[in-house]
């Protein structure tokens, strides 16, 4: 064997036009297609934020400065992929590839920083299922979550840090992550490690005591029937209002890219319903490939192989 390691890192994927919102919009409804409201709903809010979302190029920054970071660790040894939930290229056909390249294993790792059966539990089944079928018996370390590795905590903290202080009127932040559907929880650790993602942030950043206030809501839950994780984002803001609190700083742990999630449903839908309760809004820097995160990521790659 060469002594390689393939990486393969996963992501959910964006549509690269308007034109492709449908057939996207359909694939995350599991071959459901949205009704022409849903649509139209979802489409006027890309135009928002000017049409596409960044994320495909943040992501594939992320992949580059990712396998440049292993490379300086040890060049040579790692062989990187990408591979989209609901884009191409797919996860399937990446791992597939990567399955057949001269590696002696593969570590899966997902751009989404905590467990859940829903997140990157289905990415990584996904990517077991097409590695067996590409190359049986081939090693298939999955990193399952990484909100706490050695750095994270610390970078997020840093942009709390930044983020409140830029608005010095009596700020509670709100950390927020991905809403699911109520039926995955159970033994789902997903709530509980949002829950632990935000006080590991939380305490790196010094908050503590009534001075420094802190809570965690769920947001960007779907526009299905079914009941989704909460407290909703919404609900936290109007709650915070009529507490009489004067700011918020919104802290968006359960993502790592800007993206719809983040330049819509905070920067323009949370932030209309902040300041319409009379409240001052701020939200932390997105991790991007900031060197730092990719580079935490890379130690949690490495530290699979020893």
């Amino acid at each position: 064997m060469s002594g390689r390691t393939g990486v393969l890192v996963m992501a959910h994927g964006t549509p690269a036009s308007l034109e492709e919102v449908e057939p996207f919009y359909t694939r995350i409804r599991r071959g459901s297609p949205p009704s022409p409201e849903q649509l139209a709903d979802l489409v006027r809010r890309y135009e928002a934020i000017g049409g596409v979302s960044p994320l495909a190029e943040r992501t594939a920054a992320q992949v580059v400065g990712l396998a440049n970071r292993l490379d300086e660790l040890e060049p040579g040894r790692y062989v990187v992929a990408y591979g989209a939930k609901h884009t191409d290229p797919s996860i399937e056909a990446a791992a597939s590839e990567l399955a057949r390249r001269d590696v002696e294993a593969i570590v899966g790792i997902v751009l989404t920083p905590h467990r859940s059966s829903r997140g990157s539990g289905e990415y990584l089944a996904r990517a077991g299922e097409a590695i067996d079928a590409a190359h049986r018996g081939l090693a298939f370390i999955r990193v399952e979550q990484w909100f706490d590795a050695r750095g994270i905590p610390e970078l997020l903290a840093r942009r709390v840090e930044a983020a409140l202080a830029s608005v010095l009127d009596d700020p509670v932040v709100i950390f927020t992550a991905h809403s699911v559907p109520v039926s995955t929880e159970g033994t789902d650790p997903y709530e509980e490690q949002v829950v632990q993602s935000a006080e590991l942030v939380a305490k790196a950043a010094g908050l503590a005591g009534p001075s420094a206030p802190w809570c965690v809501a769920f947001q960007s839950a779907g526009r299905t029937n079914q009941q989704w994780l909460g407290p909703a984002l919404s609900s936290r803001i109007d709650e915070l209002a009529a507490d009489g609190r004067r700011a918020v700083v919104v802290c968006p742990i359960g993502f790592v890219s800007d993206h719809l999630e983040i330049l819509y449903d905070l920067d323009i839908e949370a932030r209309a319903r902040a300041e319409a309760a009379g409240l001052a809004f701020a939200r932390t820097a997105s991790l991007n490939d900031d060197p730092a995160f990719v580079g935490a990521l890379a130690d949690v790659v490495a530290g699979q192989r020893g």
